[in-house]
């Protein structure tokens, strides 16, 4: 069986599991391949076993076992690493030894050590949410706007080059953490945004799982680089947006725009810490990245208690930031969405029908533009649009609601 066959026969619930074995195997051989394929024999191993053998008492020390000897029997085959056998052996220790660095946590710290500035930045994300989020290649390509087949040979690319150049997996130390967070908060948010609303047919429409576990690590990312404005505002961001989980999705399974959103139903909680975090980086006086801007714009909506007290005016001035950090056909697209609820959806239309050759292939451009569509009473073709937008999609939740959408034109 191929690392790739058991990688994605193992459940998103693993995913967790998968990262820390796989981080204790980088660490100690420095090779990502081995790592990555001897976990994987471990899982397969343990598909077969656990079955008829029973569950053991502690599964994760049952992997992690049984990966590292998948690992020495490896290296004693390839008998072209020596000093690896030596370093192998410390796996029977029955303390071993600590990593001496910044970063305490494990997976924060697999994330830190795969985000290495020698890649290009999309490579390194791409690697990282592959390798350590356990994202799966259709899913990544998603959030790239790549085909599957692009997204999977630009993975293998990197790993090629990794150990080609022979290019160092090790933990970096505190004062190389701000080259590499850029790469790292890019990686969280994605894995965010893959729980926020998932891009998979055959998952949960919103991943609990994966959305609290990204807060997690920015709040320690938040501890470690107290002074850094953009770890600020994703965790800003994140916090906002989780503060609307539970109103996002109906009792019937069907995704819950913001504008239809019961607002009582958001964790106040949340939205405190967010605005507090908004104000703080407002009050630094500083430039602010692309996540400030966006946390801040977020913050703009969760301050209404109606949607019609938005103010969008605001919301449309700091897109217009936004798109001067950030000029991708994305940002572009939720900038029309603002600019519809400002200046009329003939306007934003215009803006969005000249994304096409951009976004030809992502289903919020087909669902944007069937809304503006419906909008200006031209249901032929809102329909066809809606029609597009439910083909590509892949949340179940949101397909729901756009099927819901295209019905209501009759």
């Amino acid at each position: 069986m191929s690392v790739v066959d058991v990688r994605e026969a193992i459940t998103h619930a693993h995913h967790e599991e998968w990262a820390r074995v796989v981080a204790s195997l980088t660490r100690r051989f420095g090779d990502l391949d081995i790592a990555e394929e001897a976990a994987a024999e471990a899982f397969a191993t343990a598909v077969q076993r656990w079955p008829a053998d029973g569950v053991p008492p502690n599964p994760g020390a049952w992997l992690t076992t049984t990966a590292n000897r998948k690992a020495i029997d490896r290296i004693r085959r390839e008998n072209k690493r020596d000093d690896k056998q030596k370093e192998a052996q410390l796996l029977y220790d029955n303390d071993p030894r600590k990593p001496l660095d910044a970063i305490d946590d494990e997976r924060l710290r697999l994330i830190f050590t795969c985000c290495h500035p020698a890649l290009a930045m999309e490579t390194r994300v791409a690697l990282t949410l592959r390798m350590v989020a356990g994202l799966t290649v259709p899913e990544i390509a998603r959030a790239f706007l790549v085909q599957e087949s692009t997204m999977g040979q630009r993975i293998t690319r990197a790993k090629a080059k990794i150990k080609a150049t022979r290019i160092p997996y090790r933990v970096p130390p505190a004062e190389d953490l701000p080259d590499r967070v850029s790469g790292v908060l890019a990686v969280l948010f994605l894995v965010f945004n893959e729980g926020y609303l998932a891009t998979g047919p055959d998952t949960d429409p919103v991943r609990h799982d994966l959305t609290a576990e990204a807060i997690r690590l920015t709040r320690l990312i938040r501890a470690l680089m107290p002074a850094d404005g953009e770890v600020a505002g994703l965790l800003a961001l994140m916090l906002l947006t989780e503060a609307r989980r539970t109103a996002r999705v109906s009792a019937s399974g069907e995704l819950v725009t913001l504008d239809e959103q019961d607002r009582g139903a958001w964790d106040a909680a949340l939205i405190a810490e967010g605005h507090r975090l908004v104000r703080e980086r407002l009050a630094a006086r500083v430039a602010p990245g692309r996540y400030q801007i966006l946390a801040a714009i977020s913050a703009v909506h969760t301050s209404a208690r109606d949607v019609r007290d938005t103010d969008w005016s605001q919301v449309v001035a700091l897109y217009d930031q936004l798109v001067h950090l950030d000029p991708s056909p994305i940002i572009a697209l939720n900038r029309a969405v603002a600019v519809a609820e400002l200046d009329g959806p003939k306007v934003a239309l215009a803006a969005v029908d000249r994304l096409e050759d951009k976004l030809a292939g992502y289903h919020a451009y087909h669902a944007t533009r069937a809304d503006l569509l419906r909008r200006l009473g031209r249901s032929q073709k809102s329909r066809a649009a809606y029609d597009k937008a439910i083909e590509l999609a892949g949340n179940t939740a949101e397909i729901a609601y756009l099927k819901r959408r295209h019905d209501q034109l009759g």
